[in-house]
């Protein structure tokens, strides 16, 4: 366990709450397994190039599909704000089972704000999660508000009247 100079230990809950008070938007990664579909609730996804086309998304090595992602193909379904039981629902609540379309390459889910689908790239090691790289082969998204996370609560990202694609 590492220490500050004062001699205050660094815990896990205090990292977790300190790291909570940062706003991400939240995906469910989906693909297809050796015996089933798959989708966990990720709040670790980003950009990673545009040429080529990279995202990443960080996934808890204890998490009980993590093994399964190995070598396949994903992709990463970012949530509309109202979209709140889906991401529920993969990080382990009790909800109905969801609609799955068949993508090109993987499952996805329908109605979402964005998806990215993916093929695998490469992976890395990241303490106690595996950093999965895909090349995006193909995407779309859509209008409206996105599903956030801060302070361990849902929250809603509202749309902006412009984006960035009108700055560039």
């Amino acid at each position: 366990m590492n220490a500050f100079p004062d001699g205050d230990a660094i815990t896990k809950a205090g990292l977790r709450s300190c790291l909570g008070r940062f706003a991400t938007g939240v995906a469910v990664v989906t693909f297809d397994g050796p015996a089933r579909r798959y989708g966990l609730t990720v709040n670790a996804f980003t950009s990673v190039s545009l040429n080529p086309p990279l995202v990443q998304v960080a996934i808890a090595k204890h998490a009980r599909s993590h093994d399964a992602l190995r070598n396949n193909a994903f992709c990463v379904n970012v949530l509309g704000a109202e979209q709140q039981a889906l991401a529920r629902h993969f990080a382990g609540g009790d909800s109905e089972q969801p609609h799955w379309i068949d993508g090109h390459r993987a499952p996805r889910l329908p109605g979402t704000l964005a998806y990215l689908e993916c093929e695998p790239w490469r992976e890395y090691e990241g303490g106690d999660h595996t950093l999965f790289l895909g090349e995006v082969v193909d995407f779309d998204y859509r209008a409206g508000d996105a599903l956030g996370y801060v302070n361990s609560r849902f929250t809603t990202i509202a749309e902006q009247d412009l984006g960035i694609e009108y700055l560039i």
